[in-house]
């Protein structure tokens, strides 16, 4: 499988390679996925920093080279960032702009079941892998995988639990899995929780959390209220 850090040599290859997969990926996909995906392997192509492993580009660049305005511009990307696609490495600030990079192991894992299209040459290449080297370290058992949310609806706070599972896979499934958006009036998004107690952890512990990781996405978010 492609080095997770496609530099040196046999890297132009390898970064071709990860074009392909994606776009393979992509014209197996609806229009609104297809759209997504050119759009990050156009940003890839055009900005990625492949020997620093760093996307750092300013959104009012990015929606000029997608044709589109600002708020596009944080909704993908939250998008790209929900499904694990793109980390970020430094948040953004006043006069700084966010860093990314990509998790080529996740990208390859999500496109892998259209490398067949390409043909068996492409298959074989990307499949291959190299056979582990000796470790003395023991893993820990695997307790089972939490599952992605479903990001399909679109709303805010669909995107912002995406992100928050990319970012904490644990805190997601304890806490945050289990919110219902049940209504948004104005700037203000009213969350269900389970019970009483779920409802006061999470503005006890989380609410900060949540609204900014909202707002990241839509700027028009003001408010968060958790009721159950």
């Amino acid at each position: 499988m492609l080095s997770t850090k496609p530099v040196g040599r046999g890297a132009q290859a390898q970064k071709y390679d990860l074009l392909t997969a994606l776009g393979t990926f992509a014209l197996a996909q609806g229009k609104h996925e297809q759209r997504r995906v050119l759009r990050l392997m156009t940003l890839i192509t055009a900005r990625y920093n492949w020997a620093r492993d760093e996307l750092s580009v300013g959104q009012r660049e990015i929606a000029r080279m997608w044709s589109v305005d600002e708020r596009t511009v944080k909704r993908e990307m939250a998008h790209l960032r929900a499904k694990g696609w793109l980390v970020v490495r430094r948040q953004g600030a006043r006069g700084r702009v966010t860093q990314y990079s990509m998790d080529l192991a996740k990208m390859l894992a999500d496109t892998s079941a259209h490398w067949g299209a390409v043909g068996p040459d492409f298959e074989l290449r990307m499949s291959e892998k190299d056979a582990p080297a000796e470790t003395t370290v023991v893993p820990l058992p695997v307790r089972g995988t939490v599952t992605a949310p479903d990001l399909s609806s679109g709303t805010e706070w669909a995107l912002a639990q995406g992100v928050l599972h990319a970012q904490h896979a644990g805190l997601y499934a304890s806490w945050i899995s289990a919110l219902i958006r049940e209504d948004r009036a104005g700037g203000r998004i009213t969350l269900r929780a389970p019970s009483r107690f779920h409802a006061a952890y999470v503005q006890s512990h989380l609410e900060a959390r949540l609204l900014r990781t909202c707002q990241e996405i839509d700027a028009t978010v003001s408010e968060l209220r958790i009721s159950f």
